[in-house]
């Protein structure tokens, strides 16, 4: 659940998960029921007024619309559409998951090169963009936030990249009869104990049927780390005001 303390408590405390140990991580929105947006702003303007374009340090080649800290924007976002309790604005900021995954892709492009590639709860579309740089085609980014989506359109096309973006929450969904993708990106997922799971299981059923799975992790709580064979790691910059350190090590895992 969200810890919904007062903002004035400081970002730690309002993005803080049960089961991260009393640590920052990713809010648990990437499977929220999706907020329609039909009446709201414009949400890529917004985007662009409250965010910079920056290269992401991990992954200098791809550049993302991106916020120094949660909470302004976060006070922002519900100011701008008139509501309270939004998701927090995980899409804004470069996860380190998400980060060593990019970095993972575009050295090994060969992995998606030609291929099929889902990133599941893309967030700001990092690993997406990263897939389609080394040669993914298509490209699909699932999300179910709109300021997500947004963000990811905005993204895909400040890097010269077509990435497709598909607005449903995956995880249910039942085992298809044949494979539907060729690779899943999967960052920074596995920060609570019922989306790990469902994430989990999503996972394990296209893995099934061939899918390549392969996961970007700081090492989260939830990490399934009995059905994961390390890749590499890599020593990964991430936002301070996101996470309990500045250095976050993080591994890129396929799944067994």
């Amino acid at each position: 659940m969200l810890n919904h303390q007062p903002l004035s408590q400081g970002a730690t405390r309002i993005f803080g998960v049960s089961g991260i140990d009393g640590r920052a991580g990713k809010p648990p929105t990437a499977i929220m029921p999706r907020r329609s947006q039909a009446a709201g702003p414009d949400l890529a303007t917004f985007i662009r007024a409250n965010t910079r374009l920056c290269a992401v340090p991990h992954v200098p080649e791809i550049a993302l619309y991106v916020a120094d800290e949660a909470v302004p924007l976060w006070h922002k976002t519900e100011a701008e559409l008139g509501a309270m309790g939004l998701p927090p604005p995980f899409w804004a900021f470069a996860w380190a998951g998400g980060q060593a995954l990019a970095r993972y892709v575009m050295d090994h492009p060969a992995l998606v090169c030609a291929r099929c590639v889902l990133d599941l709860a893309s967030g700001s579309g990092l690993a997406a963009i990263a897939a389609a740089k080394a040669g993914g085609v298509p490209v699909v980014a699932s999300e179910i936030d709109a300021f997500a989506e947004a963000a990811i359109a905005l993204n895909a096309d400040c890097n010269n990249v077509y990435v497709e973006i598909l607005g449903q929450d995956l995880l249910d969904h039942p085992t298809p009869l044949a494979p539907r993708y060729d690779v899943i990106l999967v960052g920074d997922l596995f920060y609570e104990r019922e989306t790990a799971q469902r994430a989990l299981a999503f996972l394990e059923r296209h893995a099934k049927l061939g899918t390549k799975v392969l996961i970007g992790d700081p090492g989260r709580t939830y990490l399934p780390t009995d059905r994961l064979v390390k890749q590499c790691e890599y020593t990964v910059p991430v936002t301070r005001d996101l996470e309990d350190q500045s250095i976050k090590r993080t591994a890129v895992f396929t799944l067994l």
